[in-house]
């Protein structure tokens, strides 16, 4: 009988953790961000001013945030990439990127201090 019950509670339990499915990816999504920020690093290192915003986009792809102002009658927008961690908390932060500065169309300036002389 005592085997039956083991039996028993054996099959209950096989059958219900087949169900389960564990998943752990901590490892690849650090590799992920962490090879996107150093793309991302590489890429803006070797920008050249005044290329067409198309052209930059086609080699980050889509910005972490992007922004736009009008200053003096000119279209200004900024998007941003990330390009280093400052927070363990698996979000972006604004702090975690570099921006991108383009006057109708074409890059005129990255990084924050480049942002803040223009903005002003």
């Amino acid at each position: 009988m005592k085997k039956l019950i083991k039996l028993s509670l054996t099959l209950v339990s096989v059958s219900i953790l087949s169900g389960c499915v564990f998943i752990h990816g901590g490892d690849d999504s650090n590799k992920n961000w962490q090879h996107t920020q150093e793309k991302n690093r590489e890429v803006i290192n070797q920008l050249v001013l005044d290329t067409d915003k198309t052209q930059i986009e086609l080699k980050l792809g889509v910005p972490n945030f992007t922004e736009a102002f009008i200053q003096n009658g000119q279209e200004y927008r900024v998007m941003y990439y990330r390009t280093s961690r400052q927070h363990h908390d698996n979000v972006t932060s604004k702090d975690e990127t570099t921006p991108l500065i383009f006057k109708n169309q074409k890059l005129i300036g990255w990084g924050h201090d480049a942002l803040t002389n223009i903005a002003h």
